[in-house]
């Protein structure tokens, strides 16, 4: 086994969506993980999938040396993750307990005016997830290349922030160190506005009583992809982090207002002018969000018709890699109605001809 930072055992409560992730990760570098949950469907479930077996032991006192964790990773839903946390501070006075709750500051205080020594406590948040929750959709790979998110506080040791760090590396992440209130900040801004902001666009599909839905290109579905998610656990989520959610959406608020005003009455002076300005804006806001690697560099995108059909996606990869061009970014979308899909893939912008003309040689239809 490929040596790591984090030693057996390790704790995991919680079997939803990131502990199995966490647990299926570690295992398959080795490590002795163990499983606890309020769930015994889940727990099973997620030791079924290889996360870890079962946790002997629910305390130091009744727990033998090999089943005493080293490190305790709290996964359970926001509004109980403080009330666990120091349970399971109590519970194993010599591990480093940390959790992955998407909100740091509310966790944080909660412990701290239990009363109990925060030197063992480390809250963290991996930058990664999916739609869909539980053991079933835990994934081994899930955290690899994503930031991880370490939020220190004042009593943090030297010591607890090598685990956690370790922990973090281990599962392939890459470790941002932050205040927790940095940290909720940082996320009602690019996580949890956007989350609502899918959710109200969604929403307006409601009342599409002409069939509109049916025309829905890569637009709509890039912005409302994500407001399939689960309204309970965002609610969660939500709550603890309102007041700076609030701020951002009121100045969303602010700037569709204005846009709304300008285009209700286009002709006026200066209406085009402010809809050009927020449009600029945005070319400026967009090109901020870290592209491939962490870089900022612009690619140019070619889109390729595909038939909806075994191996037409591997040949098209195949003959783009026979011409010596790396693919930059892909998507992929069908044709509602159709038996194609259209592949959308970013390269270099000194490329982008030659992969257009190789791409015809070989009878692919490329949009122009």
């Amino acid at each position: 086994m490929t040596p790591t930072r984090t030693n057996s055992p390790v704790l995991i409560v919680g079997t939803g969506l990131l502990g199995t992730s966490v647990g299926l990760g570690l295992r398959r570098l080795g490590v002795d993980v163990m499983l606890s949950d309020a769930s015994p469907a889940a727990l099973h479930l997620a030791a079924d999938y290889g996360a870890g077996r079962p946790a002997p032991a629910t305390s130091a006192s009744d727990a033998s040396r090999d089943d005493t964790p080293q490190i305790v990773v709290v996964c359970v839903p926001p509004d109980v993750t403080a009330k666990v946390v120091v349970e399971q501070l109590r519970a194993w006075p010599n591990a480093i307990v940390t959790d992955v709750a998407s909100v740091k500051a509310a966790p944080l205080n909660a412990v701290r005016e239990s009363g109990i020594d925060l030197a063992r406590y480390l809250g963290s948040h991996p930058m990664a997830g999916r739609e869909t929750g539980g053991p079933l959709a835990g994934r081994a790979d899930l955290f690899l290349g994503r930031p991880w998110v370490i939020a220190t506080h004042q009593a943090t040791t030297v010591a607890a922030l090598q685990e956690i760090e370790g922990l973090a590396l281990d599962l392939g992440a890459t470790t941002v160190t932050m205040t927790a209130d940095e940290h909720d900040d940082a996320v009602a801004l690019i996580s949890h506005v956007p989350q609502l902001v899918s959710s109200v666009m969604a929403e307006r599909l409601l009342d599409d009583e002409a069939g509109a839905s049916a025309l829905a290109g890569g637009g709509l579905r890039d912005v409302t992809r994500i407001a399939a998610s689960d309204p309970t656990l965002w609610i969660q989520i939500l709550s603890a982090n309102g007041p700076r959610v609030s701020r951002i959406l009121r100045a969303v608020a602010d700037d569709l207002g204005e846009l709304a005003d300008a285009l209700a009455d286009v002709d006026r002076a200066g209406s085009r002018r402010v809809v050009a300005e927020h449009m600029r804006a945005g070319n400026e806001g967009v090109a901020r969000i870290p592209g491939k690697h962490g870089s900022r560099r612009k690619f140019a995108s070619v889109t390729i018709m595909v038939d909806d059909r075994p191996g037409q996606l591997a040949r098209l990869f195949n003959e783009i890699g026979d011409a010596n061009i790396n693919v930059e970014e892909i998507s992929l979308e069908h044709s509602p109605g159709a038996n194609i899909g259209l592949a959308e893939v970013w390269v270099l912008p000194e490329v982008r001809q030659r992969l257009v003309d190789e791409l015809e040689q070989r009878d692919w239809k490329v949009a122009h």
